[in-house]
């Protein structure tokens, strides 16, 4: 049941209905089992290892609280992130560990075979693993008092918009929420259809229709030269941000529409300047969970430039395992590292960005570096990237030839008007994004008069109702992670 499909659509107006008709005391009941439902109709098993989960991090959590010791709270969480870890590891890296072992055996003259059976991953199990994780250590450190009622618990753990990816978050802003009073409020379901409208032209009308063309070129990629592969990489880095971006703008819309307020998870990430202000603005949620568990407790930048560079990799190579367990993921994360040290090593002078056209030239760079990147996280192999970076440039005698150019746009697996669509509705999305700044889009909007913000949203739902992409419903990308 994904947000792009008739059945969501459906089974989220009877949630909003039945929600506000039901007394408050029983609400939190009904959100846990429309969660539970939301999450079984994928695959009812995943609810054993989601019920197991959440089991021991609710008990662990209630023991590190109530131990007076602070050795047995250390082996209580240590307990815990072992436990879920572990499972994830089981589920999500097994296989790959498994398979570099034995690589590693072979080459030393040991003759193994790999290993052949299959893992099935587990829906959302990064973000609710992640999630988890977090309530865990703020418990230990007392920032957060555990949750002594078992089902209240897992509905800040299972809650369904934001459970199958993200945003991830934190159990001091969520979980109040979750259970104070909420009078229905018009204000909220405006609010919230406002965030879903754009996060459903995202995904419907961008995401879907320019998938088309990245699929078909990152499928084989040694069929195309040079401006096909520069094409589809461009179109990849407006796709996985439409996709991810729209999955969170829908999932904060949906929370809203039920009076909770969500993480807004991306902040107009390709307008940055420099790769920290893209991380700044993009997958919020977790990066700043990779910075609070993570580089924070390895000294961050509060240690000598050596050190901070080891801190910054680490956090990066991680994120970048995070994502999947592939050596496209790690040399992804292990540029994105990159970046940040250099970055560190050569920072711009605050005077030179007061020039528009020192800061273009930042944003462009770094969309650049970021949209390089990208071709690591998106190739279905380590051969298939190292090719498309190999041959960006290749055959670029040949651009300036019309015929060539339109050779190459109806090679790409999508027809020229849909190719023209998909790109009228990235400038689109674009201009209402360089209007914002770091602002969120629907709070610039809200400083311009009822007529023109009526006409704006008008608009998506029209593009949307006119273009958007509904037959064969796409998954979201994250999903897989």
């Amino acid at each position: 049941m994904i947000f792009n499909s008739f059945q969501f659509i459906v089974f989220f107006i009877a949630v909003i209905f039945i929600h506000y008709l039901l007394p408050h005391k029983m609400r939190w009941i009904f959100l846990l089992g429309a969660s539970l439902t939301f999450y079984a109709a994928w695959n009812p098993l995943f609810l054993i290892l989601l019920t197991f989960s959440v089991s021991v991090d609710y008990f662990l959590a209630i023991a590190i609280y109530d131990s007076e010791s602070k050795r047995k709270r250390k082996q209580f969480l240590a307990l815990d992130l072992f436990v879920a870890f572990g499972v994830l590891f089981v589920f999500k890296y097994l296989l790959f560990f498994s398979g570099m072992a034995v690589a590693f055996l072979n080459a030393l003259g040991i003759n193994l075979s790999p290993p052949e059976f299959s893992i099935i991953l587990p829906l959302g199990i990064s973000f609710y693993t992640f999630q988890a994780a977090g309530y865990l250590i703020d418990v230990y450190k007392g920032k957060q008092v555990p949750e002594r009622n078992y089902f209240r618990f897992m509905l800040f753990i299972t809650f369904f918009p934001p459970l199958v990816a993200g945003p991830i978050e934190r159990a001091k802003s969520l979980m109040p929420q979750l259970f104070s009073y909420k009078k229905f409020d018009l204000d909220n379901i405006i609010g919230g259809y406002k965030f879903m409208c754009l996060g459903f032209f995202k995904k419907v009308v961008i995401a879907d229709r320019i998938g088309a063309a990245v699929n078909t070129v990152y499928g084989a990629p040694l069929n195309f030269d040079g401006l096909a592969l520069i094409i589809a990489t461009f179109l990849f880095a407006f796709q996985i941000y439409c996709d991810f971006s729209g999955y969170s703008d829908i999932a904060v819309g949906c929370g809203k529409m039920l009076g909770i307020d969500l993480t807004q998870n991306f902040k107009q990430p390709y307008l940055a300047r420099g790769t920290k202000a893209f991380w700044r603005r993009w997958h919020i949620s977790l990066s700043t969970w990779f910075k609070d568990y993570l580089y924070f407790p390895l000294g961050g930048s509060r240690v000598g430039k050596v050190h901070h560079a080891f801190n910054t990799m680490v956090t990066f190579v991680v994120s970048g395992l995070w994502h999947g367990a592939n050596w496209t993921f790690l040399i992804w994360g292990t540029l994105h590292g990159m970046y940040q040290v250099v970055g560190n090593l050569i920072p711009m002078p605050k005077k030179a960005q007061k020039f528009l056209i020192i800061r273009f030239v930042q944003t462009l760079a770094t969309f650049t570096l970021v949209g390089f990147a990208w071709i690591f996280f998106r190739a279905n192999s380590t051969s298939d990237a190292f090719y498309i970076a190999g041959n960006l440039l290749s055959g670029r005698e040949n651009w300036l030839s019309r015929q060539y150019v339109f050779a190459v746009v109806n090679s790409l697996g999508i027809s020229l008007f849909e190719l023209l669509v998909g790109l009228g509705a990235i400038v689109f999305l674009f201009a209402s994004e360089l209007l914002c700044g770091e602002e969120c889009l629907h709070e610039t909007l809200m400083k311009r008069s009822p007529d023109v913000r009526f006409a704006y949203y008008l608009f998506v739902t029209v593009l949307i109702l006119s273009l958007g992409v509904f037959y064969n419903a796409a998954e979201f990308i994250y999903f897989q992670f």
